[in-house]
């Protein structure tokens, strides 16, 4: 399938297409039409199920727009960043490692330093793709990617837009703690818009500066929380680890998750569970496994918070696409707020028996620290309590030696021991503080959406007419059904597939009616939107002396069967929930007749 098949037919049956036509569109921002609206809202209900509701999580939703201090902790302000190169004739900027990984073999150029990018560019005689001038000797610079905005008139407080849903949950994490009662492990989840200032949209949904995450924090304590893997022990995956993507000869791994965990392919027992989750997700709602693995990231492209990830990637066009990441984030995030903000990012962690031990103290005489030292007291006072935790034995001497400040501005001070006044003490204690860790499957919403259709875009004929359909999942499909009478100059026909289709609408199925045309183009046009079946109201249905029935047909096959107007609302529930066509069919009578080619 091209991609501008699929392309075509996103925009003519409303699935999505670039915003803001009418003024000329605007480059990384896509309106999702009724039908890719209704299918990207039932990806995000199965992800809601699965990942929230099975898991025994709690979903949370964030603001979109948070203060400048949330990203100079979390590290967003200084390393958040694409590389961007310059055309130095029309002005066009480009993503420099996306022309390298273009005009080469290389897949991950991104995991390369920006002047080796560079090199690479000149190398290669990369040219601007807009005008065509040569970028050899441009500089390749580091570009921030998140949109910025002000909080409030005047002097107004600096903030930009959530470039990921996961700040929004660790910043509130001292509330959510409260609401878990304290009790590891726990997890958030959020699905949300998110925004990243994109240097070169492209790839219709697959790059876009404005897009939705589904996101789950799973905070633990590292020393003793185990996943329960035995629930996807056998399930069997295709990793691509970093030493076979580094190997000349390097090849798929195809093997369990449990034996990968065992084996220490995957690192981390938590991060193994979440792959063998997602695998079973992505297979229940479409996607094509031979065209999907889990890929580990390269030492150069990690994130600077993990300690190892990995990224589930599909294959579309003939490229292999990022869809989601699994990363564990150790400690990072929850340490780097608790040191910026001005509240407690630990959890109290109880032990099974209180325990006896010394601690180390010191109750300095400011007395003596006030007249000597003026206002860096308090800070030599907080330095010798650090020092008594840190390293007792400093206090051995007559003289303690301490340091406040930091870089070119730290200053070092002598106090005399007796001053410090340090002691040891027998303390009795029930538990500790700790810092949870945190493992993050993050899943792009967009990507999945369109990975489903290139997966699911489908051609083949029908009683010798070519067709083209979708084959979606019932339970992502965005219509449930298709109600149509066979013809409409038939009142008893028309009141009775008006009756159908409300009488479904009301068992809280998604229904659409059509009346307009030929049956055989009205099937045609509910294929290509991936309505997974249709339901045809006949004369053969209402004349005879037994209950009303309808014509049920099952969208990939063409096959159909009669089936009772009144059993038709379960039938299709059970269909959506995902029992197979075939078993339904068993129960009710195959038709014969050939309705495609009928007309009105």
């Amino acid at each position: 399938m091209a991609a501008d098949a699929l392309a075509e037919l996103a925009k003519r049956r409303g699935f999505f297409f670039g915003s803001n036509g009418a003024y000329g569109g605007t480059a990384g921002f896509y309106t999702f039409g009724p039908q890719g609206a209704a299918l990207k809202r039932n990806v995000e209900d199965a992800w809601r199920d699965r990942f929230t509701i099975r898991e025994g999580n709690r979903e949370i939703e964030a603001p979109t727009v948070m203060p400048e201090a949330v990203f100079e902790a979390s590290g967003h302000l200084e390393g958040f960043d694409d590389m961007l190169v310059e055309c130095p004739e029309c002005g066009e900027s480009h993503r420099a490692d996306h022309l390298v990984e273009d005009a080469t073999d290389i897949e991950d150029a991104e995991a390369l330093p920006g002047e080796e990018v560079a090199e690479l560019i000149a190398d290669n005689d990369i040219a601007c793709p807009a005008c065509g001038t040569e970028l050899a000797g441009q500089p390749v610079e580091a570009f921030n990617l998140m949109f910025a905005t002000d909080i409030g008139p005047g002097d107004a407080q600096p903030g930009y837009l959530r470039p990921e849903t996961a700040q929004g949950i660790f910043v509130e994490f001292p509330r959510l703690k409260e609401y878990a009662r304290g009790n590891l492990p726990f997890g958030i989840t959020q699905i949300g818009p998110a925004y990243r200032n994109e240097i070169s949209p492209r790839g219709g949904l697959l790059r876009l500066r404005e897009f939705t995450q589904a996101e789950l924090e799973q905070f633990i304590d590292p020393e003793e929380d185990e996943p329960p893997l035995d629930r996807v022990r056998d399930v069997e995956v295709r990793l691509y680890p970093a030493t076979e993507q580094e190997a000349d000869d390097g090849d798929y791994l195809d093997t369990t998750v449990g034996e990968a965990v065992d084996e220490g392919v995957i690192g981390s027992p938590w991060v193994g569970y979440y792959l063998g989750v997602a695998q079973e997700w992505y297979e229940r709602v479409g996607v094509d496994l031979d065209r999907f693995r889990f890929r580990q990231h390269l030492a150069g492209e990690r994130a600077h918070y993990a300690a190892d990830c990995w990224d589930a990637e599909s294959e579309v066009d003939g490229d292999w696409i990022e869809i989601a990441g699994f990363a564990y984030r150790g400690d990072y995030d929850l340490s780097k707020h608790d040191e910026y903000g001005d509240d407690a990012f630990t959890v109290f962690k109880r032990y099974d028996e209180p325990k006896t031990v010394e601690r180390a103290t010191v109750d300095p005489d400011m007395s003596v620290l006030g007249p000597e030292f003026g206002g860096d007291a308090a800070a030599v006072a907080e330095a010798l309590e650090t020092l008594a935790e840190r390293d007792p034995d400093a206090f051995d001497g007559e003289t303690v030696t301490v340091e406040i400040g930091d870089g070119d501005d730290a200053e070092t001070h002598e106090v005399d021991a007796d001053v410090a006044n340090f002691s040891v003490e027998e303390v009795t204690e029930s538990g500790e503080h700790i810092t949870p860790h945190v493992v993050e499957p993050s899943f792009g919403v967009g990507r999945t959406v369109q990975t489903l259709l290139a997966h699911a875009y489908s051609e083949d004929e029908v009683d010798g007419e070519e067709r083209t359909y979708l084959s979606l999942e019932p339970e992502v499909a965005p219509q449930d059904a298709a109600v149509f009478p066979l013809v409409t100059n038939d009142d008893r026909l028309t009141a009775l597939a008006d009756e159908v289709a409300a009488d479904l609408r009301a068992a809280g199925l998604a229904v659409a009616y059509d009346d307009s045309g030929s049956i055989g183009r009205r099937y045609r046009r509910q294929d290509e939107v991936g309505t997974p079946f249709c339901v045809t109201v006949d004369r053969d249905g209402i004349e005879g002396d037994g209950p009303d029935t309808v014509t049920l047909r099952e969208r990939d096959s063409a096959a159909q069967v009669r089936i009772p107007v009144a059993a038709l609302a379960d039938e299709l529930t059970a269909l959506r929930e995902g029992e197979p066509f075939a078993s339904v069919a068993d129960r009710y009578d195959a038709v014969d007749t050939d309705v495609e080619t009928a007309g009105n």
